[in-house]
């Protein structure tokens, strides 16, 4: 009876996620979901530690973070059938945590911001304006956003590991000196720190291993450095191993439902709901595109079969993720690990949101790791790394495709806030198109989109 109800249920969900159809087996799916989760669980460590700089508490931000990618991998697996994986987003979260900090607002208002551009990139994709929102802005623009957040992050990462630091870090100043400290951005490190050594190491570790395709090259760099750390007397130990999610320090309610939605609609606001939204916007058309194209699930023209349902799916995982308490969350590129493996269907997404359930269990085994910053650090520069690789994508023979881009790149590192390079990009290059004479090659998003990102500079808050 036993191994007869066990072909019934085997059966059942070969049927729901038709692997007959897409030629694939639950043997593959489950693997493909558990290379997925290895690959990309050093969120569980990464989000809560960004996220403490806007004042969330870690313990509850872990939870949230967990919570936001079992939610958004189920509704991925049971709703879309597609083989990707939901959490919050790297680059959305240093932008919350790091961006917005120049404004002084506190993190309810910012979650606001997150659930009100998750409604309105549910209304764009019911609307079915999604198309017509992509194609106007440009392959040279899309990238550049890419590459801007892969070298901020990579910046935050050389910066909160101390191998670059500001360059008035421990100059002196005499009492009677007449003129303050130059301004100066950033130096060298103290390379002699072991900190700053650890940091290093652990970089080139999480190189080695991403070199040799090892599953989960990222987390293993972190908990390798970790370890490392606490074996030379600069880390810290578990406090425990197993602990009950939703109680003691694992509490949500200290930032679940806590969203401030009314302060949002102001004009001051629009730049960051606009910021918040195309960068969800591009990180999920460029996932669906990338993790399709591993998988060769694109049609003949390129498109992704059915892509309302996976953005459906990530503009409610982001409404999610704000109502529980973290930031913008949306499907992952390293879900393409899972799709190499052979995953086709969304019985591996089920798979990944399964593990990350259990791992709400498992919270004080990693916690310690959310408080070095050499142990995750490395981690944000690996990441950077990845996002760089686009660059090849922008067009840089052609200025008016070419400047815009790179002042998006400057502005996002140069001014230390991601909503500054998109939003200057945005404005220039229509202007730039239009004094070119080449002003029939926009169209009216790219116009709209324009003006709207002008509104930040004459009228918003610029920071």
């Amino acid at each position: 009876m036993t191994e007869r109800r066990t072909r019934r249920i085997v059966g059942a969900v070969e049927r729901f996620f038709r692997l007959g159809e897409h030629k694939t087996t639950l043997r593959t799916e489950v693997l493909g979901g558990v290379t997925t989760f290895a690959t990309m669980a050093y969120i569980i460590v990464v989000n809560p530690a960004i996220l403490q700089y806007a004042d969330l508490p870690v313990g509850p931000s872990t939870v949230a973070t967990i919570l936001t990618a079992v939610a958004g991998s189920l509704l991925m697996g049971l709703y879309a059938n597609r083989p990707l994986a939901v959490a919050p987003y790297m680059g959305e979260n240093a932008f919350l945590a790091f961006g917005l900090t120049a404004l002084g607002i506190g993190w309810q208002l910012r979650l606001g911001a997150v659930f009100v551009s998750g409604v309105v990139f549910l209304v764009i994709t019911l609307l079915r304006v999604r198309s017509w929102l992509a194609d106007s802005i440009s392959t040279s623009m899309k990238h550049s956003f890419a590459v801007g957040i892969g070298l901020f992050l990579a910046f935050l990462g050389l910066y909160q590991t101390g191998i670059v630091t500001s360059f008035v870090e421990g100059m002196p100043v005499p009492k009677t000196a007449l003129i303050p400290k130059p301004d100066v951005p950033v130096k060298l490190g103290n390379l002699c720190d072991t900190r700053v050594q650890l940091a290093m190491f652990g970089f080139v570790l999480t190189a080695v291993l991403m070199c040799w395709r090892v599953k989960g090259a990222i987390l293993l760099g972190i908990v390798v450095t970790a370890t490392a750390g606490y074996l030379v007397g600069v880390g810290e130990a578990p406090t425990g191993v197993v602990a009950l999610p939703f109680t003691g320090d694992y509490d949500l309610s200290p930032i679940a439902f806590q969203l401030d939605i009314v302060g949002v609609f102001r004009l001051s606001f629009l730049p960051i709901l606009l910021t918040l939204f195309l960068m969800s916007f591009l990180d999920t058309l460029g996932t669906l595109v990338g993790v399709g194209a591993a998988g060769q699930m694109l049609d003949a023209r390129g498109n992704f079969p059915q892509i309302e349902r996976p953005m459906l799916v990530d503009a409610c995982s982001c409404m999610f993720s704000a109502l529980v308490g973290t930031s913008t969350s949306g499907a992952y590129i390293e879900s393409a690990a899972g799709v190499r493996e052979g995953a086709r269907t969304g019985l591996a997404a089920v798979t990944t949101a399964l593990l990350f359930a259990v791992a709400l269990f498992f919270i004080p085994l990693v916690q310690p790791l959310q408080h070095l910053s050499y142990a995750y650090g490395p981690a944000l520069i690996a990441v950077g790394v990845m996002m760089l690789g686009t660059v090849t994508r922008i067009d840089f023979n052609d200025l008016t495709e070419a400047v815009p881009a790179f002042i998006t790149l400057a502005m996002i590192v140069f001014t230390y806030n991601i909503g500054n390079g998109l939003t200057a990009g945005l404005v220039l290059y229509p202007l730039l198109k239009v004094a070119a004479g080449r002003g029939r090659e926009l169209n009216a998003g790219s116009v709209v989109l324009g003006l709207a990102c002008l509104v930040y500079y004459v009228f918003g808050l610029r920071h």
